[in-house]
């Protein structure tokens, strides 16, 4: 598929998404994932419609995701071939990104981390 230019078709509903990644310094288990997401939930100021969910591949480790109110977020741990972990937030309702870096900082008490917004 040829590349299309990206232009916003719904200027009127707001979305924000952001990208956080990273290098823990421990073993994430899902117990961690779904203390995160539960937090990150208050962080971001979102409703909680369900708990996170969390689910483990032998080849790749643990991922885990909430739902919002107002969208919801993915978590992915890796085990191998290096400890990492990759977190998409996406949401209709504004949310602080340095709040939300600087708290899966803390959390995860990171060696690198890195952020974008998408």
């Amino acid at each position: 598929m040829p590349a299309v230019d990206f232009h916003d078709l719904a200027p009127t509903i707001h979305r924000q998404r952001l990208v956080v990644e990273g290098y823990p310094s421990f073993v994430i288990t899902d117990e961690h994932i779904k203390e995160y997401l539960s937090k990150l939930s208050v962080v971001t100021d979102m409703i909680t419609l369900i708990e996170p969910v969390t689910h483990r591949s032998d080849l790749y480790g643990w991922a885990g995701w909430i739902h919002w109110e107002t969208s919801g977020a993915h978590f992915y741990s890796w085990e191998r071939p290096v400890q990492f972990f990759s977190v998409d937030v996406y949401t209709c309702k504004a949310f602080d990104p340095d709040a939300v870096v600087a708290f899966t900082e803390e959390y995860f008490r990171t060696t690198t981390i890195v952020a974008k917004p998408c």
